[in-house]
């Protein structure tokens, strides 16, 4: 097995890491760079495979109403409305290729006589 293969199955070993990368707080590179000076050594791991269950408690306890409102207060209202005008822009030609097919009246074709020239 190559050293990427040891890697992978490390990190089939231990999901934990994936949550890492997920939330952006570190890389698959780093990992790997850390595994390949390293390799397996539980005192280099520790601190992405031991979670605090008192930390896991206290961010789940925490998101409260204020953090609601931050949140309310960091979305750029422009942005929504500009997005909702071109959802509304793209429904209204759905719409209208939608309307013109039903409201197509059916003529059907009706071949000129060979002998009548302008409307003779």
């Amino acid at each position: 097995m190559t050293k990427i293969d040891n890697f992978k199955e490390f990190v089939r070993k231990n999901p934990k890491l994936v949550k890492f990368v997920k939330n952006g707080d570190s890389s698959w590179q780093k990992f790997y760079e850390i595994y390949d000076l390293y390799g397996e050594d539980k005192e280099i791991w520790k601190d992405y495979l031991e979670v605090r269950k008192e930390a896991a408690v206290a961010t789940a306890s925490t998101i409260g109403v204020s953090e609601v409102f931050n949140w309310l207060k960091n979305i750029n209202l422009d942005s929504v409305q500009s997005g909702v005008t071109n959802l509304q822009k793209v429904l209204g030609l759905v719409q209208d290729f939608s309307s013109k097919d039903d409201n197509k009246p059916n003529k059907e074709y009706k071949p000129r006589p060979i002998y009548k020239h302008f409307e003779d």
